[in-house]
């Protein structure tokens, strides 16, 4: 069975993702909401809750296949502050890169590594915090490549995600999942700009990941919503009528659209600041009918928590996400245990990743690495005699570059 570290582990969606099939070995996240959160649904026996910081080579147990690190965003979004890698949240890749490195240093580094983050990632500070980070996992010893998977294709929900996927640079990696090239699927223009600005010796240890194309998605957001939801109530016809007033006149088009259409329909709108009229900042109200629910955020402020519109006819309805609704949205099963605040509730949900996301991954890269490198001393019996069977044989695994 293979084993796994996640770091950074929120409520363990990356776990609920993994499934049963997978052995975690140690979670880790400081704050403890999301602590009491993993270990309602998974148990306290691997978990610690401090920062990561404080985390030593030694706590960890045995070896890893797999370390994920779904480290801090706040710093690399767009809607940040801009600080970057040097910045204090998402600057905690660093004490976990210090862990990864002692565990080499003991023999015990991981085969693999996952990171997870904004898209944000690779544009912050001019590409230069990516090729940090890259940097960093090739001089640790690892090839790498990143994608670009937005969850839509799993749930009703807009979600483009960064994963950087590792692997120990003499892991034996199939060559069906390598292509000679970038793919448009997983690997978009700004994926491409920051590769480009690569040192040349990282340059020299990245990988094209190949990916299959998923099923289509089959559910939309109005699966997902409740008629009579637990934990939120409908706002009366006045609040409703403040949101409408938040609305530019294109958003109230969509509005008016809707009524006419003679049938239910349900929008998402999250609150946004703009500029406005005279280069003021103003905050606006927008809504989209598309089946799909704009991307979850923590609740910070009110604006970060997503609203529900319900047309029928003329009659317009609005209401918060119920958490359940928001768990729902990150592929959680209904049996996954949520905080009973709110807000705890919700910030769990928003911080997290999207599981059927994550087994996809899971599926199509990650298992198949780690069989290959679990076959490797059997079939090979020893590195020597395996690269010799892949001249001699044209194998279909590749080893070190």
């Amino acid at each position: 069975m293979p084993a796994f570290y996640e770091f950074f582990a929120g409520g363990g969606m990356v776990r609920a993702g993994l499934g049963s099939a997978w052995s975690c070995l140690f979670a880790n996240d400081f704050d403890p909401r999301k602590a009491a959160a993993y270990a309602a649904n998974w148990g306290s026996a691997r978990l610690c809750v401090q920062d990561v910081a404080s985390v030593c080579a030694s706590e960890l147990p045995a070896q890893a296949d797999l370390a994920w690190a779904s480290f801090p965003c706040q710093d690399l979004s767009l809607a940040g502050s801009g600080a970057g890698l040097k910045g204090k949240r998402s600057g905690t890749f660093w004490p976990f890169w210090r862990l990864m490195t002692a565990l080499a240093q003991e023999g015990r580094a991981p085969t693999m590594v996952v990171l997870e983050n904004v898209c944000g990632a690779l544009t912050s500070h001019g590409g230069r915090d990516f090729a940090a980070l890259s940097d960093a996992l090739a001089g640790g010893g690892y090839r790498l490549g990143a994608l670009v998977i937005d969850a839509v294709r799993f749930v009703p929900q807009s979600r483009p995600r960064l994963f950087v996927v590792c692997a120990q640079k003499d892991a034996p990696i199939p060559e069906s999942l390598l292509s000679p090239g970038p793919d448009p699927e997983w690997h978009p223009s700004s994926l491409l700009s920051a590769y480009q600005a690569l040192l040349p010796q990282t340059e020299a240890l990245w990988l094209w990941w190949k990916l299959p194309v998923p099923a289509a998605r089959t559910i939309v957001l109005s699966d997902v919503i409740d008629d009579k939801p637990r934990g939120v109530a409908w706002r009366t016809p006045q609040e409703t009528q403040r949101l409408l007033s938040m609305m530019s006149a294109r958003n109230l088009e969509k509005v008016e659209q809707a009524k006419r259409a003679g049938r239910r329909l349900l929008g998402g709108v999250y609150r946004r600041m703009r500029i406005g009229e005279g280069g003021r900042k103003v905050q606006r109200a927008e809504v989209r009918f598309d089946e799909v629910s704009g991307c979850l955020r923590t609740p910070a402020g009110g604006s970060s928590r997503q609203t529900i519109l319900l047309v029928e006819g003329d009659r317009v309805r609005s209401r918060l996400l119920a958490p359940r609704e928001a768990a729902r949205l990150m592929g959680l099963p209904e049996s996954y245990i949520l905080p009973e605040n709110y807000n705890e509730a919700y910030h769990v949900a928003g911080d997290g990743v999207v599981v059927p996301a994550v087994r996809f991954l899971a599926e199509s890269l990650l298992e198949p690495i780690v069989a290959a490198a679990h076959s490797r001393p059997i079939a090979a019996q020893g590195a020597s005699l395996f690269r010799r069977g892949d001249a001699e044989a044209g194998s279909q695994t590749i080893g070190a570059g």
